[in-house]
C-alpha cells in the first residue's frame, strides 16, 4: 500500500497523463489540453480568478522553453506553486484564528 505521498505523486503522474497528448504529443499538454486540465480538475482556483487571460498567462509564465507546450516538469512548476499557495493561504486563517 503506497503511503501518503507516493499516492499524491501518482496521483500528479495520472493527472497529466490524463490530458496530455488527447491532440498532439503525448508527453506535454497544448493550450488547450492545459485549459481542460485546469477547468476540470483546478475548478474552484479557474473560476474564483476572474481573468479571461488566466490560461494564456499560466500558459506563458509555465511554457519555460517557450515551444508553447507544457510539459511534466513545467505542470510540476504549477502544482508546486499552487500547493505553497494555499499552504501560506492556510498558515493565515490559522493566525488570524488564534488571535
Amino acid at each position: 500500500m503506497p503511503s501518503q505521498l507516493e499516492g499524491a505523486m501518482d496521483a500528479m503522474i495520472k493527472v497529466f497523463y490524463n490530458y496530455s497528448g488527447n491532440d498532439g504529443d503525448k508527453y506535454k499538454l497544448n493550450k488547450g489540453e492545459l485549459k481542460q486540465l485546469l477547468t476540470s480538475e483546478l475548478t474552484d482556483f479557474l473560476t474564483s480568478q476572474k481573468d479571461p487571460m488566466l490560461v494564456e498567462k499560466i500558459m506563458s509564465d509555465l511554457d519555460s522553453n517557450q515551444d508553447n507546450e507544457v510539459d511534466f516538469n513545467e505542470f510540476v512548476v504549477l502544482v508546486a506553486a499552487l500547493t505553497v499557495a494555499c499552504n501560506d493561504f492556510f498558515q493565515e486563517q490559522q493566525k488570524m484564528k488564534s488571535k
